[in-house]
């Protein structure tokens, strides 16, 4: 019996896997300089900034964007997950995020977002704020400082070491992960909807992105005068 011709499908579009990119620097960026302090933390601003940024245009390009970026390709029933984890699930769960990738995904969404939030009004009561940090109260700045120098930043080394994690088994497995985040399709063994990926997609997202990083660059521009 022949082989079964392979199918060439575009997965993740362009602006998915730059803002993939982009995420990676910035967080690899706000967790060294939030841990070197001193001077590091004008940079830990910036970083904070664009991962504000990034995470706005995520949310909106989840309603957006190509077929398989979607949040509605990342939402699984309880059944749905415990099948997968059986090894029972079929293509159409392996195509674009997993199960278990989404709630990955989904994780580090809400994780950053509560980090850049606390981030906003921090105080470490030395020499760096959070722009927001003269708009609430005492107590909530300080609630907000613990989130963020404690259990915010256990979370995110937390979920970026399993996320390493599932990727290296992954690619044990033979699924190759990182090349289809590299250049945006998967070989599939029977033909699948691919992602809309057009220039007419991507200028849609730059246009976006744009707008989200004025939005983020005004945000941070609140803060008060010698901040």
């Amino acid at each position: 019996m022949p082989d079964q011709p392979l199918h060439r499908t575009r997965i993740w579009d362009l602006p998915t896997r730059l803002f993939h990119a982009g995420l990676l620097l910035a967080v690899a960026g706000l967790v060294s300089t939030g841990l070197l302090g001193g001077s590091a933390m004008v940079w830990h601003f910036r970083c904070g900034q664009a991962v504000m940024a990034l995470l706005m245009f995520r949310v909106l390009w989840g309603f957006w964007g190509g077929r398989w970026s979607r949040f509605s390709a990342m939402w699984f029933s309880p059944w749905v997950l415990w099948t997968y984890l059986k090894a029972q699930g079929g293509l159409q769960l392996r195509t674009g995020h997993s199960p278990m990738g989404s709630l990955s995904v989904l994780a580090f969404l809400v994780v950053l977002s509560a980090q850049v939030a606390t981030g906003l009004v921090s105080d470490d009561e030395i020499a760096t704020m959070g722009p927001l940090s003269h708009l609430v109260s005492n107590a909530v700045v300080a609630a907000a400082t613990a989130f963020h120098t404690q259990w915010g930043k256990l979370m995110i080394l937390g979920l970026v070491v399993l996320h390493l994690g599932a990727v290296a088994w992954h690619s044990f497995k033979g699924h190759k992960l990182v090349g289809a985040m590299v250049h945006g399709d998967k070989t599939l063994p029977e033909p699948m909807p691919a992602s809309r990926d057009d220039a007419r997609s991507r200028l849609a997202a730059a246009i976006l992105l744009g707008l989200c990083g004025a939005a983020s660059a005004w945000v941070f521009s609140l803060a008060p005068a010698g901040v």
